[in-house]
């Protein structure tokens, strides 16, 4: 995997800010980083701990904020109860702040609900966008002021801590769907999705795939240098449709790229 290609998809990647969720936001705009970084990123963690990674570096790259402490435990009666992504420190202001990092890629399903933040849900329609914000607002954020978080965090005052939530998101929407979105939804939008069926009718020979690892996904495709063609792949995505795993896929038409997702339902 490219290093610096994986840290620029995240730069990239768009948040949603509290028009939406509701909670105050810590945009990573918000960082004064120099051009072309580049860091070592740890090949065996799951995409979520991946993208932590790279923030953590971010932050600690940055001339304007430091990382106090990061990934903390509250444990208590020896059993953890929860984590703390960042604890941060503006250089300028002294300010300290708590960051709630989340790395997610959801599909608009608009048969759900008539609200549209009930619409987002996981690939595999086991999480949800709703669900996401109502657990940071119960559990996550609250964990600030736990008894035992003030053991953990020792060196800092807690009452005079602020606190954010840097929510990066990847959107997709039904193939051809045709409606309006708020500005903040619609330039977080990466592409569509549709079941196998679908895809099938919609291949050609002009067009070759790729299909990113779990690690790949947000990453853009025009990056990637192996494409093949639909006889390469079908198998593959075959097997996913029958274990209901849904597969982000990219495709190659001449100069064109596309990110999209086959799901199984």
């Amino acid at each position: 995997m490219n290093t610096k290609s994986r840290i620029a998809s995240i730069l990239k990647t768009n948040g949603l800010d509290s028009s939406i969720t509701g909670l105050p936001t810590f945009d990573l705009a918000e960082l004064h980083l120099t051009t072309d970084l580049d860091f070592q990123l740890p090949t065996n963690v799951r995409l979520g701990h991946l993208a932590e990674k790279v923030v953590s570096e971010l932050i600690k790259s940055s001339t304007n904020y430091t990382v106090l402490h990061e990934n903390v435990q509250i444990i208590e009666e020896e059993k953890t109860i929860g984590e703390i992504d960042f604890i941060i420190e503006n250089k300028n202001t002294k300010q300290i702040l708590h960051v709630e990092l989340a790395y997610k890629f959801y599909l608009f399903d608009p048969s759900i609900s008539s609200e549209i933040i009930k619409n987002w849900i996981g690939p595999n329609r086991n999480d949800s966008l709703h669900e996401k914000l109502e657990k940071l607002k119960i559990k996550q954020f609250p964990l600030l002021y736990h008894s035992c978080t003030k053991t953990a965090l020792t060196t800092i005052a807690i009452n005079e801590v602020s606190q954010a939530l840097c929510l990066l998101v990847s959107l997709f929407i039904p193939y051809e769907y045709k409606a309006n979105f708020s500005p903040v939804y619609q330039k977080a939008i990466k592409g569509y999705y549709f079941n196998f069926e679908s895809f099938i009718n919609l291949d050609n020979p002009a067009k070759t795939y790729y299909l990113p690892t779990k690690k790949e996904w947000g990453m853009e495709p025009a990056a990637n240098e192996t494409w093949l063609d639909f006889s390469e792949i079908e198998k593959q995505i075959k097997t996913s449709m029958q274990e209901k795993q849904a597969m982000l896929c990219w495709q190659k038409h001449n100069d064109t790229y596309l990110s999209f997702f086959i799901v199984w339902w």
